[in-house]
């Protein structure tokens, strides 16, 4: 991946505050359903998005919903600019990301990228979309989740960056995790391995807070931010230890809708350090939604209903949040 000097992101970046004063940085959480190339990844049980799958998955199929998230990410600029980080969950691979950044609607926006390359039995990842000229990548790391026992199956890794960002009071370093938890459709199975994913996140935080405690900088309160879906509302027993806050917006019913029902199960959480302007909200397009037929209301116009095809972008709404930095 492509990273800008030093000096110059310096440079770009005191420009940048010059030309947009005060303006926040612009962060995203994104489930965008299943975003599969059209080829057979060697590994994984991807077979049921291949031409001749079950869900008859093609060329335009797959360009037509590239378009259509890149059409959601331009929509989410404004006068500050493009949105500084995108945290993508169930991306197959390298090639829909690198498809998605550089021969998409948003080629043109300078995004580089990172991504998982996890264990998954379907091969499902999670990236994570940034801005060059707005967070300076120093490094990253990919987190395994460990299985405990032999019958527990290895799930989603998750996605660590560490970068530059203009600040307040000069440069400074951001992380940004992004992550996707097991689904609640696995049972028993996939109730411990969320429980498991989550404890593995929280050691990470603990980690990345330990550590500025013991810099010489003398930092006691890192700026961390966690996006993506947790497959778990905020009530859930998996955040009674969670060492961050959320920043979603009591007052939004939610980014998912299952029977009739919003849920917050994407979600943004903030270590003490970082401010938002107001709190982390559902995206929508009208054409992003359409009617609950069955159970009333709107609801997320899907890619699939079960394997038939229906055209939609995602069953989840993309989640925002601006941070004061």
């Amino acid at each position: 991946m492509r990273s800008l000097p030093c000096a110059l992101f310096i440079a770009f970046l005191a420009f940048s505050a010059l030309s947009f004063p005060g303006c926040p940085l612009r962060v995203v959480s994104w489930n965008v359903e299943n975003l599969f190339d059209t080829l057979d990844d060697e590994g994984f049980t991807d077979e049921e998005f291949l031409p001749q799958g079950e869900r008859r998955w093609n060329g335009g199929r797959y360009w037509r919903k590239l378009t259509d998230v890149a059409r959601v990410v331009a929509g989410m600029s404004d006068s500050c600019g493009v949105p500084a980080l995108i945290g993508l969950c169930e991306v197959e691979n390298d090639s829909v990301v690198e498809a998605l950044t550089s021969r998409s609607l948003i080629r043109h926006f300078g995004y580089d990228y990172i991504i998982t390359h996890s264990s998954d039995r379907r091969g499902i990842d999670v990236a994570l979309l940034y801005q060059p000229s707005q967070f300076r990548l120093l490094e990253y790391n990919v987190i395994n989740v460990r299985a405990r026992g032999p019958r527990m199956r290895t799930t989603r890794d998750l996605l660590h960056a560490k970068g530059l960002v203009l600040t307040s009071q000069g440069i400074d370093t951001l992380h940004a995790l992004v992550v996707h938890l097991p689904s609640k459709a696995g049972g028993r199975s996939g109730d411990r391995l969320r429980r498991l994913a989550a404890e593995t996140l929280w050691g990470v935080v603990d980690s990345l807070k330990a550590h500025a405690r013991s810099a010489i900088s003398g930092i006691s309160e890192p700026r961390i931010i966690v996006v993506g879906d947790f497959n778990a509302t905020a009530s859930d027993p998996i955040f009674r230890r969670c060492p961050l806050r959320f920043a979603d917006d009591a007052a939004s019913p939610g980014s998912y809708c299952f029977r009739g029902f919003w849920q917050w199960i994407d979600h943004v959480l903030l270590s003490a350090s970082l401010e938002t302007l107001e709190p982390a909200r559902p995206f929508s397009l009208p054409w992003l939604l359409e009617e609950n037929e069955t159970y009333g209301g709107q609801m997320p116009r899907r890619t699939f209903r079960g394997p038939i095809y229906h055209g939609g972008v995602s069953d989840h709404l993309p989640v925002l949040v601006d941070i004061i930095l």
